[in-house]
C-alpha cells in the first residue's frame, strides 16, 4: 500500500535529489570540470563517513539497505531520509520510491549542487578572493549546463519525475540559451535565484526575452530556499551574545534570525516581476515559490493591489498593469506553505488557487506525515478545496502533468 491514499491524486511540488560528490562535475564540460568544487554535506544532517560507504560500494546503496527501506512500505516518507533514502540519488531506486510515495508527479529539484551557478558574488569580491573561488560567467553558466544535464539524465527513465533545472540571470544572453538547452533536454520547470541577479530587477526589459520563452513554451519558473543566502548579514547577527547555532545544532545553515525572514527575498522578488510588468506582459506565464513558505502571501497580495492602485497616480512605471496585482498572482503564482503553517488558514484569508502540496522527500524537513499535517488544517475545508491543493493547482501551473 502506498502513503498517498487512493481517494484522491497527490501531484508533489518538492522533492530532492541528494547528489554524491561528482553530481554535476561528471556531466561538465572538459574544461571547467577541475574549477567546480564537488557537492559538499559540511552544514547537513549527512556526514562524510555516509558519503564514504556510499561511494565505496560503487555510488549505490547496499543491496540489505535498499531491501530494508523497501520493506518499509507505506512508512517510507516516515523513516526514509536525507542520503539514506531509498532513491536519495539512484534513479532506479526512485522509481521504486514513487511507488511506494503514491504520488502522481514529483518535481525533483537539487539539494547543495547550485553553488556555483547561483553563487552570489555582489559585494563579496575580496571573500571570493580569499576563498579562491573567481565566478566567472563561462563557469557559472557551464556548471548550469552540467547540472540541467544531471538532472535531465536522473528523471529520464521515470515520466512521474519532474527534473527542474536551474538558470542564473546574471548574463541576459546566456541565460537564454541554457533556457533553449534546458528545454530541449526535457526539464519541466527553471529554478530562478531570488535575489536581484546581474544586480538588475527581474522585470529588466533585458530579461524579457527570457520571460517570454518560459511563457510561449509553458514552461514555469520557480523560486526555491537555497536559491538565495540563506543566512543573514553578520551585522543582524553581532549581538554581544555567544553565537547562535542552526536548527541542526550547528552554525552554517538556517539559524532563528534567518527563518524569521526567509519569506523577503522571494516576496521581494515576487513583488518586483509584479512592478515591472512581467505578469501583465506575459499573462501565459506561470511559476511558483516552494519551500520558501507561505504565510506571507495573504499580506503581500493585499499591500500590492494597493500599492498600485495608489502609487498608479505619481508612478507612469505602474500604467501598463491593468490587471490587480492579485489577480495576476492568483492566476500566474502558487506557493508551498510549510508543513507546519495553516494551509486552510491562508486558504480563508486569500484564495485557495494559491497553494500547492509539497513533501520535500527525502529532506527531514518535510516531516514524518506531511499529508497529515495538512490535512490537520484542512478538516474545515470541502473536498474540492482540498483537490485543489493536493493536485489541480499543480496541475493550473502544470497543465501536462495530468495523469
Amino acid at each position: 500500500m502506498a502513503y498517498a491514499p487512493d481517494n484522491r491524486a497527490f501531484y508533489d511540488a518538492d522533492s530532492h535529489v541528494m547528489e554524491l560528490p561528482n553530481f554535476i562535475i561528471d556531466y561538465a564540460d572538459k574544461k571547467i570540470k577541475d574549477q567546480i568544487p564537488p557537492v559538499s554535506y559540511q552544514a547537513s544532517l549527512v556526514t562524510d563517513e555516509e558519503v564514504e560507504v556510499i561511494l565505496n560500494n560503487g555510488g549505490k546503496h547496499s543491496k540489505e539497505h535498499v531491501e530494508a527501506q523497501i520493506a518499509l512500505g507505506d512508512k517510507l516518507i516516515a523513516e526514509s531520509k536525507e542520503i539514506q533514502a531509498l532513491g536519495a540519488f539512484d534513479r532506479d531506486d526512485r522509481s521504486i520510491a514513487m511507488d511506494l510515495l503514491g504520488f502522481k508527479k514529483q518535481l525533483v529539484f537539487a539539494t547543495h549542487s547550485v553553488v556555483t551557478p547561483f553563487r552570489d558574488v555582489r559585494g563579496k569580491a575580496k571573500y571570493v578572493e580569499k576563498q579562491g573561488v573567481k565566478i566567472t560567467p563561462e563557469l557559472r553558466y557551464g556548471a548550469t549546463r552540467a547540472h540541467n544535464r544531471a538532472m535531465s539524465d536522473f528523471c529520464s527513465q521515470d515520466s512521474r519525475l519532474m527534473g527542474v533545472g536551474v538558470i542564473p540571470l546574471h548574463e541576459p544572453e546566456l541565460a537564454m540559451v541554457e533556457l533553449d538547452f534546458a528545454i530541449k533536454s526535457g526539464l519541466k520547470a527553471i529554478w530562478i535565484p531570488h535575489y536581484a541577479s546581474g544586480d538588475r530587477s527581474p522585470g529588466h526589459l533585458s530579461l524579457d526575452p527570457f520571460w517570454q520563452k518560459l511563457s510561449e513554451e509553458g514552461v514555469p519558473f520557480l523560486m526555491h530556499v537555497g536559491g538565495a543566502p540563506l543566512q543573514l548579514d553578520k551585522s543582524w547577527s553581532d549581538n554581544g551574545k555567544p553565537p547562535s547555532k542552526d536548527w541542526m545544532g550547528g552554525g552554517e545553515n538556517v539559524r532563528a534570525k534567518d527563518m524569521v525572514v526567509m519569506h523577503q527575498g522571494p516576496e521581494t522578488f515576487v513583488s518586483m516581476m509584479v512592478l515591472d510588468g512581467v505578469f501583465e506582459r506575459n499573462p501565459k506565464l506561470k511559476g511558483a515559490s516552494v519551500e520558501l513558505g507561505a504565510g506571507w502571501v495573504p499580506e503581500m497580495l493585499k499591500r500590492l493591489d494597493y500599492v498600485v492602485r495608489t502609487w498608479s497616480r505619481v508612478d507612469k512605471n505602474l500604467s501598463e498593469i491593468k490587471r490587480k496585482p492579485s489577480e495576476q498572482l492568483i492566476e500566474q503564482m502558487a506557493f508551498t506553505p510549510f508543513a507546519h503553517e495553516n494551509v486552510g488558514l491562508l486558504i480563508d484569508s486569500s484564495d485557495p488557487e494559491l497553494y500547492l502540496f509539497s513533501s520535500d522527500y527525502p529532506h527531514v524537513e518535510g516531516t514524518r506525515d506531511p499529508i497529515g499535517k495538512f490535512e490537520s488544517s484542512l478538516i474545515k475545508h470541502d473536498e474540492e478545496t482540498k483537490d485543489l491543493f493536493y493536485s489541480e493547482n499543480f496541475l493550473r501551473i502544470f497543465p501536462e502533468a495530468r495523469v
